[in-house]
Parts: structure tokens; C-alpha cells; sequence
């Protein structure tokens, strides 16, 4: 059984492949997640305020006091004191290299250039095999159009690909007024791969303090149709590998993704919930599936229930819309309770 798929220039032995996640911060975390199976894994995210901290403190500390007299030579900042979290990133990156023999994918997490561009290159330095850029704004400004933000995502993308080698991937959200159009034009600055989908947190409001507090809520499988729709969508229509993100949790998820056309599907919340050795029953999962279907490797599933390629095309968009809304029943009992 062939298990093996194509990801952003590297075969990978099979399409499990851990997304950003609090679990790659410890490198003993990372062995195990190797050891259950991952084909490769992404970091967690260095964020683009990091990255302007780093620089803002940097600066501050080394120019803060230049005014006093000549003899104060203890004023000279020790430099890798004040070297917080994208320092300690790329480190990690170099020791996560020494740990693991699976590809290694950073992750860059913000909204604009600025600071990207040189850490996307130290990333590459440090030895890290892909570079996802998880593309994370909020269109919050009423005079900012689509035309303004779509510009933005495509000028980090062009100069992230002109200043490094690694392959690039670029985790979209899906709130894009024409996603198959943008898409195109994304993979037209010369990204290898698309991540579907960031999953905006969304705040909340605590009723006691009157605050606005974050909220995090982990994803369950019902969370992966708009994924699959435009994985199927995408396959054979952009030049790009797709990787599916959201939702994934058992090997059913898996391999519905795969089917519509996912070189690899990534997993967070399952393995928050579950532990990163839920990786091994999920690819025993897909193994057996596909020893019952008479499948002899992933490679000839994927795709093969993609728009292009299946029976009812129409079905990935609105003609099943009537359709399902119809097929809902309400029973009789909630009609008399209401």
C-alpha cells in the first residue's frame, strides 16, 4: 500500500501532516509526533507583532541613554538579552531539524511585509524545509476595498517568493468575494502550495467584567465542508498543490479531502483532543479504507471525486442549495412544541 504524496517539492510517505499548534513548541513533542506516523509537521507561528517587538525593543535598548557621558561603557546592551521570540523561533527551528528526519515547515503569521521579509530568509537559514505564510487581517477599515486587500496579500506573497528558495504555501481564509479568481492570482506570484482555510477566532464577551475576551473553540468534523468544496473547487484549476486544514479529525475526514483533492490534509484540534498518537489510528484508518475500495495507493484516489472530475459538477455549488434546504424535515412534534 502506496500511502506517498507530493507537497510543496517533497514527497512525503503519507498526507498526515500537523498544522500550527501549540504541540511543535517542545522538541520531545515532535518526536512523537513522528514517531506516530506525521509525514512532515508545521511549527507554530512566529507572529508578525513579535517581529516588530523584537525590533522596536532592539532599537530602544541600544539607543536609549546614547546621550550620556563616554565613560558609561556599561550602557552597551547586552544584545541576546533583549533577542525574545523570533530569535528563540529560528533556534528552534535549527534544533527541531536535529530531532526529526520528517520535513520541517515554519510558519510566518501576520498580514503585511514588514519584518517578513527578513525572517523569512533567517527561516530559511536556519534550515527550516517550507515556509507557510498564514495570512491573518481583518478588513476592519469601510474605506479599505476588496481591490486594497487582495493587493496586500499578493504583495507579502511576491516578496516572500523573491526573497527565498524554500517552497511557500499560503494559508488563505475563505472570505474572498471571487476565492477561485484571487487564488489564481496568488499562485501567479510563484507560491508552490494553498492552505484551506485560516480559521478566524472569533471574540466573545464576558457578561461579568464586560469585556471583550478571545475565545478559542476547537474545530469538529462537521468544520471541513467549506474546505472540501473549494479543495474540489481548486483541483486541476490553479498550479498548486492544496492542502485541506479544519475540521480533520478521523480518517473519513482524511480521506474526503484527499478524494476531493488535498495532497495532504493537516490536523490541530484532533490532536489537541486526542493526542498526537491519534496520527497512527488515522492512517490506519486510511489504510484499510483503501484496502477495502481496492485502492493501491493515495496518489489514485486524490482528485477523483474533485469538481472536474466527478459525476454531478454542479453539486460543489449552488444547484444542491434548493436541494438540501428541501430535504430538512421538521418533525411534528417540534411544529406542536413551537
Amino acid at each position: 500500500m502506496d500511502l506517498s504524496t507530493k507537497y510543496l517539492g517533497m514527497t512525503l510517505k503519507n498526507p498526515i501532516v500537523p498544522s500550527a499548534s501549540p504541540l511543535s513548541r517542545d522538541i520531545a513533542t515532535l518526536r512523537k509526533i513522528e514517531d506516530a506516523g506525521a509525514s512532515a509537521v508545521v511549527l507554530h507561528s512566529l507572529f508578525e507583532e513579535q517581529i516588530s517587538h523584537e525590533e522596536y525593543e532592539t532599537h530602544y535598548r541600544l539607543h536609549h541613554g546614547s546621550e550620556s557621558f563616554v565613560e558609561a561603557r556599561t550602557y552597551f546592551v547586552d544584545a541576546e538579552r533583549y533577542n525574545h521570540g523570533p530569535s528563540q523561533y529560528l533556534e528552534h527551528i535549527r534544533r527541531a531539524k536535529e530531532a526529526v528526519s520528517i520535513p520541517v515547515i515554519a510558519s510566518l503569521n501576520g498580514s503585511s511585509p514588514i519584518g517578513w521579509l527578513n525572517y523569512a530568509q533567517k527561516i530559511e537559514q536556519a534550515g527550516a524545509d517550507a515556509l507557510e505564510l498564514n495570512m491573518y487581517y481583518i478588513a476592519a477599515e469601510s474605506r479599505e476595498t476588496a481591490h486594497t486587500v487582495e493587493h496586500r496579500y499578493l504583495e507579502v506573497a511576491r516578496t516572500i517568493r523573491k526573497a527565498v528558495k524554500i517552497p511557500i504555501a499560503v494559508k488563505l481564509s475563505p472570505f474572498f468575494s471571487s476565492l477561485a479568481n484571487f487564488a489564481h492570482h496568488l499562485v501567479s506570484t510563484g507560491v508552490n502550495g494553498l492552505v484551506l482555510f485560516n480559521r478566524f477566532y472569533q471574540p466573545d464577551i464576558d457578561l461579568t467584567k464586560l469585556e471583550v475576551t478571545p475565545n478559542v473553540i476547537l474545530s469538529q468534523s462537521s468544520d471541513l465542508r467549506m474546505a472540501l468544496r473549494w479543495v474540489a473547487i481548486l483541483y486541476g484549476r490553479v498550479k498548486a498543490d492544496l492542502a485541506a486544514t479544519g475540521g480533520i479529525h478521523t480518517h473519513e475526514d482524511a480521506l474526503k479531502m484527499l478524494l476531493s483533492g488535498a495532497s495532504v490534509t493537516m490536523m490541530c484540534s484532533a490532536l489537541l483532543k486526542n493526542g498526537v498518537g491519534h496520527i497512527t489510528e488515522v492512517l490506519q484508518g486510511i489504510e484499510s479504507w483503501m484496502i477495502e475500495h481496492e485502492y493501491e495507493s493515495v496518489r489514485q484516489l486524490q482528485g477523483s471525486m474533485s469538481q472536474k472530475s466527478c459525476a454531478d459538477p454542479a453539486a460543489f455549488e449552488r444547484a444542491n442549495y434548493m436541494r438540501a434546504l428541501s430535504s430538512y424535515s421538521v418533525t411534528t412534534d417540534l411544529l406542536y412544541h413551537n
